[in-house]
């Protein structure tokens, strides 16, 4: 296999997959993935990083996980229990089929009560779980639930349903945005899907388009910025009619801005610097208004939130300068582990830019104490300690050394 050497990742699945006869949809279905996960891998827009990803890939191109990625080593000390805990393979088989299948298949029972109150506090966690990057636990949690809530929306009474099909909703919600977290966009925008078919048969138009929030971020991560940008726009177009009242609520106002502010993000993502900056003012005139941070639809939506962004689209346009100075005005306490993690990302993402390796360095650390499986696991944070390695030549800083480590990241 010596004639692989010098490709990158993409390229020698590529190479493998036309050596043994296969296609992409091949592929595909031999490692439980879809055909454009495996067209974007090959083409490195899809980074791969979890062991376990690699194992199931080298498996089904007949080799070893050496011949495809030969800085992989399955026997480092500890690699494995890193890969095993960030890994969200288990929450994407729970999300693969029909998780009420039998029911379907089964004669028709009569209504039950269920105990919805149950449920609801299992949903609670669960999205207490994704707002902490606890992506494990999260698993488990979700494993057992969500086959429990898509049984209750066919088995319940007719009185109950209504608000079980919201939990089905939420529920989906906290998988896609779990899925986004962790770069797994594809995984991100079925159970977004998902979501905003329950939240349609819920009822609640605000959870339909809590949906189209995720929907959107699924749309990003998949780089289908068009499209990421349709979903954002039309929920913006349904809500103006409610946000220019002086009745509207405070929940029609957070997810007012908080589609704002991806389309900040689109924008910046596409370079558009005018655009991206706009619509962060427009996000911030709201914030303003909306007066105080709050959470409706788990988006975190608020002044703090929209500071975290005009980072965060700084340093996509890669002015880490500013990025930095904006820094001086966010005070992230107040809101989730993970939202204050990914702030930590960005500035680090800004330190490396200006080439500051201790700053990054020191800054990751401190995103890692708070949000450990996030840090080991997103691609732009796994980037930037590569990029940080690279900076750094002959002299890697050791607890540079010891973060690649823990997140399992060759240089």
């Amino acid at each position: 296999m010596t004639d692989l050497e010098g490709l990158t990742f993409g390229a020698r699945v590529k190479e493998l997959r036309q050596r043994r006869g296969m296609s992409q949809k091949e592929l595909a279905a031999e490692v439980g993935r879809s055909e454009s996960w495996v067209s974007q891998v090959e083409r490195d827009v899809q980074p791969v990083e979890r062991l376990s990803v690699i194992q199931a890939l080298a498996n089904a191109l007949g080799v070893s996980v050496q011949v495809l990625r030969p800085e992989a080593s399955s026997s480092a000390p500890g690699s494995q229990q890193t890969v095993e805990k960030n890994d969200l393979d288990g929450l994407r088989m729970a999300l693969t089929g029909h998780p009420a299948l039998p029911v379907l298949i089964e004669a028709e029972e009569p209504a039950q009560v269920i105990d919805v109150d149950a449920l609801s506090h299992g949903v609670d966690r669960a999205w207490a779980l994704a707002h902490a990057s606890r992506f494990a636990e999260l698993t488990e949690t979700l494993k057992e639930l969500l086959p429990r809530l898509e049984v209750a929306g066919r088995q319940a009474l007719e009185e109950q349903r209504t608000r079980v099909h919201r939990l089905r909703a939420r529920t989906y919600q906290a998988m896609a945005a779990a899925f986004a977290q962790q770069g797994e966009a594809d995984a991100a925008w079925v159970a977004a899907d998902r979501a905003l078919a329950a939240a349609e048969q819920s009822g609640n138009s605000l959870e339909v388009i809590a949906g189209h929030f995720r929907m959107a971020h699924a749309f990003v991560g998949l780089r289908r910025y068009e499209q990421a940008e349709r979903v954002a726009q039309t929920a913006i177009t349904a809500l103006r009619p409610r946000i220019v009242r002086e009745d509207c609520r405070p929940e029609e106002l957070s997810l007012f801005g908080a589609m704002h502010l991806v389309l900040a993000v689109i924008a910046a993502r596409e370079g558009a610097r005018a655009t991206a900056r706009a619509r962060i003012d427009e996000a911030r005139k709201i914030a303003d208004r909306l007066g105080q941070d709050r959470n409706d639809f788990n988006t975190e939506f608020g002044p703090t939130n929209v500071r975290i962004h005009a980072v965060s689209v700084a340093v996509d346009l890669g002015d880490a300068g500013e990025a930095l100075e904006l820094t001086e005005e966010v005070d992230p306490s107040g809101l989730s582990s993970e939202r204050q993690a990914r702030f930590l990302l960005d500035v680090a993402r800004a330190h490396t830019q200006r080439q500051h390796i201790g700053e990054a360095v020191a800054t990751l650390t401190r995103a890692e104490e708070l949000a450990p499986e996030m840090v080991h696991g997103h691609p732009q944070s796994r980037k930037t300690i590569r990029d940080l390695i690279q900076l750094s030549g002959r002299r890697v800083p050791a607890e540079l050394t010891m973060l690649a480590r823990r997140a399992d990241v060759a240089p």
